[in-house]
C-alpha cells in the first residue's frame, strides 16, 4: 500500500517562507518521479513542480511558470522524502498542497499520470 504523508503548511506572511515534506512508503520511492500540485479554494487544482526518479542521483526538475525562481522541489531517496521550498510567498500562492508519485521515472506536470496522492497541507499567505 503506497502512502505519501505531507508535512510543513501553515500560515506565513507575504514574503516569508516554507518547507514542505512529503513522506513516501510502499514503492520503491527512487525510481518514480514525484510531483506537487496545489488546489486553491474554489479553483481546479494544478502542477506546481515535479523532480524525476533516478538510481544515479541525477534528478531532473521543472516548475510551473508562476513559482520559478521562487520553489524549489528536491528529494532524498535515503528518507523516502520530496520537498518543496517556497520563497518570496505571495497571497496567491495560498492553497491546499498535495504531492503524488508517478507511475513513471520521468516528471510531467499531468495529474493523470500520477497514481497516488496524499492528503494534503494548507498553506496560507497573509498580505
Amino acid at each position: 500500500q503506497v502512502q505519501l504523508v505531507e508535512s510543513g503548511g501553515g500560515l506565513v506572511q507575504a514574503g516569508g517562507s516554507l518547507r514542505l515534506s512529503c513522506a513516501a512508503s510502499g514503492r520503491t520511492f527512487s525510481s518514480y518521479a514525484m510531483g506537487w500540485f496545489r488546489q486553491a479554494q474554489g479553483k481546479e487544482r494544478e502542477f506546481v513542480a515535479a523532480i524525476s526518479g533516478s538510481s544515479r542521483s541525477i534528478f531532473y526538475t521543472f516548475y510551473t511558470n508562476s513559482v520559478k525562481g521562487r520553489f524549489t522541489i528536491s528529494r532524498d531517496n535515503a528518507k523516502n522524502t520530496v520537498y518543496l521550498q517556497m520563497n518570496s510567498l505571495k497571497p496567491e500562492d495560498t492553497a491546499v498542497y498535495f504531492c503524488a508519485t508517478s507511475q513513471r521515472s520521468s516528471g510531467t506536470s499531468s495529474a493523470q499520470e500520477y497514481d497516488y496522492w496524499g492528503q494534503g497541507t494548507q498553506v496560507t499567505v497573509s498580505s
